[in-house]
């Protein structure tokens, strides 16, 4: 039977905000996968704009290619925004690792949250 377990972003300290402080790719690591191959991350990812202007936001989701690369401009003091609505990833003898970065630096912050699933 599959257990589920809520935890922290891994690249987040105590569930804090996780701030984007990349221009560039590799970007800021968010999480990092397990390395078990029967476990799946339910990633949900929200962010929050707090520059003055709107901003783009590129989420690396396992590596930097192009089709794995998730694009969206944040709206300037807009809240949270869903930018990852609980998408998976597979464990991986190499883990797979979300980062992120933004067209302009310190602009943004990621927050959210990880389903663990185990078989």
């Amino acid at each position: 039977m599959a257990t589920y377990s809520k935890i922290t972003l891994s690249g987040s300290t105590d569930g804090r905000g996780i701030l984007i402080d990349d221009a560039a790719s590799a970007g800021k690591e968010v999480h990092t996968g397990s390395s078990t191959a029967t476990t799946y991350d339910e990633i949900w990812l929200y962010a929050a704009n707090y520059d003055t202007s709107d901003r783009k936001l590129t989420i690396e989701w396992g590596s930097a290619s192009a089709g794995d690369l998730i694009e969206q401009t944040i709206t300037t003091e807009a809240g949270l925004v869903l930018v990852v609505p609980g998408l998976i990833i597979k464990g991986n003898s190499s883990p797979l690792v979300v980062r992120a970065f933004a067209a302009t630096t310190s602009s943004i912050q990621i927050f959210g949250y990880v389903n663990r699933i185990t078989a």
